[in-house]
């Protein structure tokens, strides 16, 4: 996931590491945080990998003020995505089986990059991530009804509150799907412009 996210940004243009780090705070913000820690070691491997190249700055050439003070010279480093990370972005985002739409994070990355996605995968990774919570409704309305009886009216309100959250992902995911079908839908134009090709092939 982070390696995909770090493509997708340099997708857009090259970095510092600093800079990388605050862009995946806007885009993982609510997934998870990231530190230099996990992200030089994304870095070397995908730079291992041939995916992304890095440059020294020149001599003269300065870090901006919001900057914050790193050791060594790694702050200092350009990230430039290559020919073969930029195939393996896109390689990324047509991917729309259950791991592009799982709990584990890869939804909210893949929504991030949506404008990088083809539409029909787009289609199919919100549809697969709303068959998704509509499971987890289902269990946790399940649950509810059992439990119900049983539990003390704090764990009873954690439940609803739960399901709550759940049904509102389910309305927004409907939402989405919607405007995307609205928007790959063909206009009364197009559809005229097809019907007169098609009698003009007869």
């Amino acid at each position: 996931m982070l390696e995909f996210a770090i493509l997708g940004l340099l997708q857009q243009s090259p970095m510092h590491g600093y800079e990388l780090r605050k862009q995946l705070a806007s885009v993982l913000g609510g997934l998870r945080s990231i530190s230099y820690g996990s992200l030089y070691p994304a870095l070397k491997r995908l730079h291992a990998a041939g995916l992304v190249a890095i440059a020294e700055p020149g001599p003269g050439e300065l870090l901006p003020a919001d900057a914050p003070p790193l050791t060594g010279r790694r702050g200092k480093v350009v990230y430039t995505i290559t020919a073969e990370g930029k195939e393996r972005f896109q390689e990324l985002v047509s991917q729309a089986g259950p791991e592009a739409y799982d709990d584990g994070g890869h939804f909210g990355v893949h929504l991030a990059f949506f404008r990088h996605t083809a539409a029909d995968v787009r289609l199919r990774i919100l549809e697969g991530r709303r068959r998704t919570v509509e499971r987890q409704r289902e269990g946790l309305r399940t649950s509810l009804a059992r439990t119900r009886e049983r539990v003390d009216r704090y764990t009873l309100e954690l439940q609803r509150h739960g399901l709550e959250s759940v049904d509102r992902e389910v309305r927004w995911l409907s939402e989405l799907i919607d405007r995307e079908l609205t928007d790959s839908a063909p206009t009364d134009r197009e559809r005229r412009d097809a019907a007169a090709g098609d009698d003009g092939t007869r």
